[in-house]
């Protein structure tokens, strides 16, 4: 890659979930460390795996890979950092407070914004660390998918920003003693992050429509905010070598369909295709060849056949049958839960049924996967903006009502901070939750990490939302038990057969379980499995499937059902596309 050539002390690899961040940055490291530079690889992804595609176990400290002289790794662990940072402010007044003060305190900690500022506290300090900049010679980060990386990056403006302006004591994390002693860190993150010389960010992306727009999206607001220098590393380009296979026909074209109408923004960077392999990129070895020009071996695969699930149209008929209620769709970013969130949506309004079709994802593109809106089905996104403007209205009406000039001051302050846009939209979740006692909510949800931090955040809401105003929602009341309730929630996670896409799908759906948030359906997605294909290396990944699909049916899915969806030449799910038997 380029930017391997003459590379700055820090990369970032960054993007739509699913195209390749994790495997480009972790090849990029062992390419650096391979030159004889000292590397250290870090992951500020909730839901990372970097563990797995390094073959090694990576705890919250710098751990040498054994196969790879020189390269280092850690994770960055958004919510031991939290209890960390927790620990930190609220430690010291331990016996010198009163019980009842210290319990109010951690109180106000508990929520999903103290998480994601200690996880940025971590981050920063890599930044700022003297002894981190001259151990290593590169520093390369596995970022989030795209939204919380966004949201992460620009945390040091709006913190910043944040301290400068409040006047006011306490903020929804506590006492601004803690922040602003911080205040030096960020501003240098803030520095290093911006300067070219230090920091390049590599934009990954797949030769998609939409993961191209996100990655032009992403471009333009990292700008907006300093972070100019940018390169474009496009993962995954197929080329098809039967010509009488028409899947791989269909798959290539699809491909320079897209690239042929690069963003205007991107198309203004230095650039790198890749193409697709045979082999999944797992281990050392794999990481040595994926930057090469010669071919990933796939994966030898001994297990026979596993008998092939029936279609997605099984579980749409019993999700009929009740006609109201919640259906979500959950996995990993990348795997198809857009397309099958609309699929399940469009096909339940041709049923007659009345559909709201909603994402809490902040890359927010469900109305594109829908082509025809039939009868009964409405599409709408919970946007930010528009939440927090309602959130804010609604604080300002309520609680400010009554304040002087000086505490009606002091609301404003709390509510500019970044806290607020996590409790609108939770707010605004909530409500759509709620709106399905006489429809059917379908709701895209958010990458892994960020659907558990959204999840996990209702019991910490009830008490900011407390702080702030004069009661609960009933909405957001009611809304834990009807998670909870698997004849109102149902829940369908979503996967590749793939070994990390289903591996991250399986922590998924254990986090859920102790949330005691049961599982309605595994769908399998962009299965070749189905497909009568005959390019090697299409025949080599649907080969490299059958263990995938195996290790769903014996280990995971339990009494959830099973479909596989198949690859589809058209990014979106229709109606007559999902029913094609060859996907063409």
């Amino acid at each position: 890659m380029q930017v391997l050539e003459n590379p700055t002390q820090n990369l970032f690899f960054t993007g739509k979930g699913g195209v390749g961040k994790t495997s480009l940055s972790c090849a990029s490291a062992v390419a650096l460390a391979d030159a004889g530079k000292k590397v250290l690889l870090v992951s500020t992804d909730p839901a990372s795996n970097i563990d797995e595609v390094l073959g090694t176990h990576i705890d919250t400290k710098p751990r040498s890979i054994t196969e790879v002289p020189n390269l280092f790794a850690l994770n960055v662990d958004p919510e031991k950092a939290a209890e960390e940072y927790r620990e930190r402010v609220v430690g010291p007044y331990r016996g010198v407070l009163p019980e009842a003060a210290i319990k109010a305190v951690e109180e106000q900690f508990a929520g999903a914004c103290t998480v994601e500022i200690a996880a940025f506290d971590e981050f920063a300090k890599l930044l700022d660390n003297d002894g981190i900049k001259n151990d290593f010679d590169h520093i390369i980060f596995d970022t989030a998918p795209t939204g919380h990386t966004l949201r992460l990056l620009s945390l040091p403006t709006a913190w910043t920003g944040f301290i400068e302006d409040s006047s006011a004591g306490t903020s929804c994390l506590g006492p601004l003693e803690g922040l602003k002693a911080q205040r030096a860190l960020y501003e240098t993150a803030v520095k290093v992050l911006s300067n070219k010389e230090d920091t390049t960010l590599v934009l990954v992306s797949r030769a998609e429509r939409s993961a191209l727009d996100e990655a032009e999206r992403t471009s333009k607001e990292l700008a907006e905010i300093g972070i100019k220098n940018q390169a474009l590393a496009i993962n995954g380009v197929f080329k098809a070598t039967d010509p009488k296979d028409n899947i791989a026909t269909a798959m290539e074209l699809r491909g320079k369909q897209a690239l042929s109408d690069v963003p205007k923004t991107l198309s203004m960077l230095p650039r790198r295709e890749l193409p697709l392999k045979s082999g999944q990129v797992i281990g050392v070895s794999a990481l040595r060849k994926l930057l090469a020009d010669t071919d990933l071996s796939s994966t030898e695969c001994n297990d026979q056949s596993v008998e092939l699930p029936p279609s997605i149209e099984g579980i749409i008929e019993e999700l009929a049958e009740q006609g109201h209620g919640v259906v979500m769709t959950m996995g990993k970013g990348g795997v198809g839960k857009t397309t099958v969130a609309a699929h399940i949506a469009v096909e339940l309004a041709l049923r007659g049924h009345k559909v709201h079709l909603s994402t809490t994802d902040p890359a927010a593109h469900v109305s594109n996967a829908v082509e025809i809106i039939p009868e009964g089905l409405e599409i709408d996104r919970i946007d930010p903006e528009v939440e927090v403007a309602h959130y804010r209205n609604k604080v300002l009406s309520t609680t400010g009502a009554n304040l002087d000039k000086a505490g009606l001051a002091l609301l404003e302050e709390d509510l500019s901070s970044p806290c607020t846009e996590e409790i609108a939209v939770f707010e605004a979740f909530a409500r759509t939750v709620d709106s399905a006692s006489d429809q059917i909510v379908v709701l895209d949800t958010a990458p892994t990490g960020h659907t558990i931090l959204l999840l996990d955040a209702a019991e910490s809401y009830h008490r900011e939302v407390s702080r702030l105003t004069t009661g609960v929602p009933e909405a957001v009341s009611n809304l834990l038990p009807r998670l909870r309730d698997p004849k109102f929630t149902r829940v369908i996670i979503c996967a590749l057969a793939e070994a990390t896409p289903v591996h991250e799908a399986a922590d998924l759906q254990r986090d859920l379980n102790r949330a005691d948030i049961s599982t309605f359906a595994w769908v399998i997605n962009q299965s070749l499995t189905p497909l009568a294909i005959s390019d090697p290396i299409l025949r080599a990944r649907r080969e490299q499937e059958n263990r995938y699909i195996k290790e769903v049916l014996e280990e995971h899915a339990g009494s959830a059902q099973i479909a596989v969806v198949p690859w589809q030449a058209k990014a979106n799910l229709s109606q007559s596309a999902s029913r094609e038997s060859n996907g063409a």
